[in-house]
């Protein structure tokens, strides 16, 4: 397979897999911009990039239909940036449409995340990946994925770098999850810290995440390699919170509850009965990116600023709106009454 010896500035056909959410969207705009012919893989009839971008509507998950779109070998560049929270995307059919894409490619890169290495703290690209039997889907799938993609690359040479980000911040986040809290530091409601508020997160912002993209299709040495791409230092939980206080001008008013109390409760980390926002409560992993650094040239922007800059676009796209504040106000409520009863108690025995 080529593994792209053309000049930067050289247009590309390219196929997004995925392209009209957080990544794919912020991904395919800097691609048109760059004067590449972009197609997108995604599930809609219709997209809103206009004419300069192809759309094709097919399952990512249908291994015959992505087998059809890839097998002319059309392609040059291949984005496989899409995941199937309800069903899973499985390592078997990232290999399928890998697999499919014909002699041409210069590059396939791969939407991995920091969760394939499973659990653990301060990861190099080259630590074992979580096993085939871990018990989170997600994480399972996509280190299979990665084990599959760099099998191939061994035994034919598939130019695949693959990319494993952590929380990924910015405009458009579909997650809620930086509005969460500037929801609640607007309607002058306390934060709710998990436990001692400890726990370590570690950030990308999508802009950086998107460079990093388009630096992994330009770079000859990053063939065959994995990446991991996010802002250098990891910050506690009460840390992050403070940024985003920050970022939009606020004195948070936090609350801390014990995280055991917080699920006795109800509480989740997805769905309903969210506490700290979607997905942002969950062990820690986190890694080291001074590969991305020598071999990408690697530079995100600071996490205040952007942060600043994402909270521009959700004052102007996310206008005031009735939140269901009910569960937090039984934490809350819970809080009191243990705090009326250790005063009780103090009182009893003095």
């Amino acid at each position: 397979m080529n593994n792209g010896e053309r000049g930067a500035a050289a247009p590309r056909k390219v196929l997004v897999i995925g392209g009209t959410l957080f990544i794919g969207r912020a991904l395919v705009c800097e691609l048109v911009k760059a004067g590449h012919a972009v197609s997108i893989v995604h599930r809609k009839p219709e997209h809103d990039f206009g004419r300069r971008v192809q759309g094709i509507q097919a399952d990512r998950n249908d291994v015959g239909a992505m087998r059809r779109i890839l097998s002319d070998g059309r392609y040059d560049i291949v984005f496989d940036n899409v995941y199937d929270w309800e069903r899973g995307t499985t390592a078997g059919q990232v290999e399928a449409a890998a697999r499919a894409c014909g002699g041409n490619l210069e590059r396939y890169v791969f939407m991995s995340s920091v969760a394939a290495y499973g659990d653990g703290l301060n990861h190099h690209e080259g630590d074992a990946l979580a096993p085939d039997d871990h018990p989170d889907a997600y994480a399972r799938n996509k280190a299979m994925t990665e084990r599959a993609l760099f099998r191939l690359h061994q035994r034919i040479g598939l130019p695949v770098v693959t990319i494993r980000p952590p929380f990924i911040y910015g405009p458009r986040n579909p997650f809620y999850r930086e509005a969460f809290f500037w929801d609640r530091m607007r309607d002058s409601r306390p934060i709710i810290l998990p436990g001692d508020g400890r726990r370590l997160m570690q950030f990308i912002y999508i802009k950086d995440l998107t460079d990093a993209l388009l630096k992994a299709v330009e770079e000859p040495n990053a063939v065959g390699h994995a990446f991991n791409i996010a802002n250098p230092r990891a910050i506690t939980q009460a840390e992050a919170v403070q940024v985003l206080a920050d970022a939009a001008g606020k004195k948070p008013a936090i609350v801390r509850l014990p995280r055991e109390r917080i699920h006795q409760m109800g509480g989740h980390a997805n769905g309903t009965n969210l506490y700290f926002g979607m997905y942002f409560d969950l062990p820690p992993i986190t890694q080291i990116v001074t590969k991305a650094q020598r071999v990408l040239g690697f530079k995100p922007a600071d996490f205040l600023t952007g942060l600043k800059e994402t909270y521009r676009w959700y004052l102007r796209h996310h206008p005031r709106r009735q939140i269901d504040y009910s569960f937090e106000d039984r934490l809350l409520h819970c809080l009191q009454l243990q705090a009326g009863a250790a005063a009780g108690a103090g009182a009893a025995h003095s």
